[in-house]
């Protein structure tokens, strides 16, 4: 397929107009469609060189925006059950992925990580490493960085590390990373895939076209990963890491030690109370890391040096400050029950609880069961926090209050707080409808802790 033809990108947010400044720099011409009409198209253009061959198309959809499109990039923020996406089908024009189109005009090695929670972090952490051994390194995707704007500066020496959600796994076709990681699997994004099955499909499919000569990073803890590492039909070199199986081949925890163990024999690669990271969720991610970062080719004396310095990703489990005693963390990357109850798990002590946001089709029974004694109060925002309220006091819990926005939910934690606690926002829910994303829902719990 080549991009120097008409292409259609559906989405005009970051990962669309990065898609459309790819294609452009490769020749092409662009119809940017947005299904949002309130959106200004000179807005838009604003984003491109004058005279750009790009026309924007916005509100309904119509068969003529496909007037001579060859490809179709679509955000991974469109479900492919849209009513247009199923035209653009019949039309017989390819659909991919932002991902999908930056790794086609690509060069060098990648290394691609997916799973319900940890990838930002592992990500980060690997992007870290990389960067300390090659010369060349490019951190990208869901991190922050779309790989479209960067697939053009990559060369045969470049080492790229992506951060991959089932949105955009999705659309992959030929995506072959040297290595792979899916950190786990838990419920998340059924109102989108539906179910478990689907779900766990399209995870699984980030090593779908990976060959022997390539390395999938699995984690043994998780049943249908086990499952999937063990299948006779799986490609790629299986290598698994656990927080609570010895293995006979991987990496596991032994007490407070990272072990690396090959053919039965184990050798201990580092104590985890030298590292930054709370929590044993951290121990997997870290342990995830390793074992990329060594399929990767970086020589283990300095991937461990890079992780005893490395500190948390920004609203994952942040430490903002301490006040009157009180210790304040940002996790609003805990956009689902299993995040929220790794972080409520790795705090040093007893909790008062920021919880609640969007609707995802999630439920809350295990989140809930989690807080085991430690959380005192459990504050709720959003859509979600009768639904919540209604599962907490079903399962016995009752201290809870509700806030209409972060700043008073800051202040009613403040005022319940004791030397000694940690207030945490790990809301288990998405930040759409009070925020414009979780960066955002993070970034106004630190201002209003510090405006204490």
């Amino acid at each position: 397929m080549s991009q120097s033809q008409k292409v259609l990108v559906a989405g005009a947010g970051k990962s669309g107009i990065s898609s459309a400044r790819l294609l452009l720099a490769l020749g092409g011409e662009v119809v940017l469609y947005d299904g949002n009409a309130t959106l200004h198209a000179p807005a838009l253009l604003e984003n491109f060189e004058n005279g750009a061959a790009v026309s924007v198309v916005l509100g309904e959809f119509r068969p003529e925006a496909l007037d001579g499109v060859m490809l179709c990039i679509i955000s991974p923020g469109i479900s492919l059950e849209t009513p247009f996406v199923e035209q653009i089908r019949e039309a017989g024009i390819p659909i991919w992925g932002e991902l999908q189109l930056a790794y086609h005009c690509a060069k060098g090695q990648l290394a691609a990580i997916t799973g319900t929670n940890g990838k930002t972090t592992t990500t980060a952490l690997v992007g870290e490493i990389l960067q300390a051994y090659y010369r060349e390194v490019y951190v990208v995707g869901n991190i922050g960085i779309p790989y479209t704007d960067v697939a053009l500066q990559t060369t045969d020496q470049s080492v790229t590390v992506a951060e991959v959600s089932s949105f955009q796994l999705e659309t992959m076709v030929d995506f072959h990373p040297k290595a792979s990681a899916i950190l786990n699997i838990t419920p998340d994004h059924l109102n989108r895939h539906h179910t478990m099955e689907c779900y766990i499909e399209v995870k699984e499919s980030i090593a779908a076209n990976q060959t022997e000569d390539d390395v999938c990073v699995l984690n043994y803890d998780d049943e249908v990963l086990r499952a999937f590492g063990q299948r006779e039909d799986l490609r790629p070199q299986a290598v698994f890491f656990s927080s609570r199986n010895k293995l006979a081949d991987g990496y596991y925890m032994e007490g407070y030690e990272i072990m690396r163990a090959a053919n039965g024999r184990a050798v201990p690669l580092m104590d985890v109370r030298d590292m930054n990271l709370l929590g044993r969720h951290n121990h997997e991610n870290v342990m995830a890391a390793i074992a990329v970062a060594s399929a990767m080719g970086v020589p283990m004396k300095t991937i461990l040096r890079v992780v005893k310095q490395f500190k948390a990703v920004e609203h994952r489990i942040e430490f903002v400050l301490e006040r009157l005693g009180v210790r304040y963390y940002n996790d609003s990357k805990g956009t689902n029950p299993d995040a929220a109850i790794q972080a409520v798990k790795a705090m040093p002590g007893p909790i008062i609880l920021i919880g609640g946001g969007y609707d995802k089709g999630s439920s809350y029974d295990e989140w809930i069961e989690s807080f085991g004694g430690n959380v005192k109060y459990l504050v709720l925002i959003g859509q979600t926090r009768d639904k919540i309220a209604e599962c907490a006091r079903a399962h016995g819990f009752t201290d809870i209050m509700y806030a209409e926005d972060m700043a008073e939910a800051v202040k009613v934690c403040a005022y319940y707080a004791e030397s000694g606690d940690c207030v945490l926002l790990s809301p288990a829910c998405a930040s759409w409808g009070m925020f414009k994303d979780y960066e955002e829902r993070g970034r106004i719990f630190k201002e209003c802790v510090r405006n204490l």
